[in-house]
């Protein structure tokens, strides 16, 4: 049984797109960052880490959770997010304790180590 996590320190939302929908995903990324308080990170156009496709990170505080999420749920265009905690587990954060926007992917979550 793995170690009960007790604390949300943010989340993230890992937004995906291709060469052929990255300007909709630049219209996903300004219009969530005119609207909520977070953080935008860089665009990543192949893929890094664990992630299997080109991306960029939405990063927010837990108290954005209930405005940020809906949103995208209701603006994301048909591109796949993943949102994810962050507890400091990053294998569980992504895998056990994340809900997906659209289709989900296959994580390399070995990338991790």
């Amino acid at each position: 049984m793995s170690e009960q996590q007790s604390e949300i320190t943010g989340y993230h939302a890992h937004v995906y797109y291709d060469p052929g929908t990255k300007d909709t995903a630049n219209r996903v990324r300004e219009g969530v960052g005119a609207r909520f308080e977070v953080v935008l990170g860089r665009w990543h156009d192949v893929p890094v880490g664990p992630h299997p496709k080109a991306m960029y990170q939405v990063a927010f505080q837990p108290e954005e959770f209930a405005k940020v999420v809906p949103w995208l749920m209701l603006n994301r265009e048909d591109l796949d997010i993943l949102v994810h905690p962050s507890t400091g587990d990053h294998v569980g954060d992504h895998q056990d304790r994340s809900l997906w926007l659209g289709t989900r992917l296959p994580l390399r979550l070995g990338r991790f180590g």
